[in-house]
């Protein structure tokens, strides 16, 4: 289905030096936010407080995150848990401080907000859990990375597998990047968010790299160039209308998941955004620069008739 279709080609190989430009630059800035400032994780990776704190009537959520916000407790978790009764409260340990004291401070703070606030369970989330985590973590993304290029290598050729991996990657990096530079909470929803764009953003390698192995047969003495160029501008209408309607709901999540979705949403925001940025105009310059040939993917007449021929 497309909305619309573009009589004449778009010269998007012509500007390709300076779209790669742009993407190394980008690229370099969030490295550097994340050698200076670093990601602020959550207490899922660096440990801390989980309290189940429940009320004789459907809590408040926003009640709740304002008292605590109001005590000086701006770092913190708070979501329904179970029923609507109860609440769950993640927050991070201060220098000097025990999950006791914690949760006593934060059920004063509760309970002079609501006396029906009672408190149901403390439990202590240490950084070993952390460390774990972020291990594995690491290592999902690495075989993702790993299942991505051998994927199209087997499918297309290798010089496809290393341009699509190097622009998912360049989305990644990205999105760590901004959390990074503006200090946002780095969570167990955030880093699934990561790691489905890392597959998100593929597909629409996948797409391109087919029109382009597709065109190699159709357009058998065009330049590589115009092949590229002609691959791009025939999926922009499917690129718009499926992106499209992605983004509409993550933005619904955004808008109106509230706080609990808000730090996923907006990395799915951000990772969406720049993966259709990477896959158009990341991958295949990539691919180009990388010198693909029609000889990679297109078997010559002369061999053809061959093996017809045997």
């Amino acid at each position: 289905m497309e909305f619309f279709k573009i009589r004449r080609d778009i010269p998007f190989m012509r500007y390709a030096l300076y779209f790669n430009i742009i993407s190394f630059v980008t690229f370099l800035l969030a490295v550097f936010f994340l050698a200076t400032k670093g990601l602020h994780f959550s207490i899922e990776f660096t440990g801390g407080t989980v309290m189940e704190v429940s009320y004789d009537h459907p809590a408040e959520i926003d009640r709740v995150r304002a008292a605590l916000e109001k005590a000086g407790h701006t770092d913190t978790q708070v979501q329904t848990f179970g029923s609507s009764r109860d609440v769950l409260i993640r927050m991070p340990l201060k220098a000097g401080q025990t999950s006791a004291d914690l949760s006593k401070e934060v059920m004063a703070t509760l309970a002079a907000d609501d006396k029906t606030a009672q408190l149901r369970r403390v439990e202590f989330v240490g950084p070993q859990v952390g460390r774990e985590l972020a291990e594995n973590g690491a290592l999902a993304l690495l075989i993702t990375a790993l299942g991505i290029v051998a994927y199209l290598a087997l499918r297309f050729e290798w010089k496809f597998g290393v341009a699509a991996i190097i622009a998912n990657l360049h989305d990644v990096v990205i999105i760590l990047g901004f959390f990074a530079f503006f200090q946002w909470e780095f969570s167990l929803p955030v880093l699934a968010a990561v790691l489905a764009i890392l597959g998100y953003s593929v597909n629409e390698s996948v797409v391109i790299a087919d029109r382009i192995r597709e065109n190699f047969r159709k357009m058998r003495k065009a330049p590589i160039d115009q092949i590229i160029d002609n691959a791009i501008t025939s999926t922009i209408s499917r690129t718009i209308i499926t992106h499209g309607s992605t983004q509409v709901m993550v933005l619904s999540m955004l808008l109106f998941g509230g706080p609990a979705l808000h730090y996923f949403a907006l990395a799915l925001t951000i990772g969406i955004l720049f993966g259709i940025y990477s896959s158009v105009l990341v991958m295949a310059p990539l691919v180009r620069w990388l010198g693909v040939k029609r000889e990679d993917l297109v078997k010559p007449v002369r061999e053809r008739k061959q093996e017809a021929v045997v």
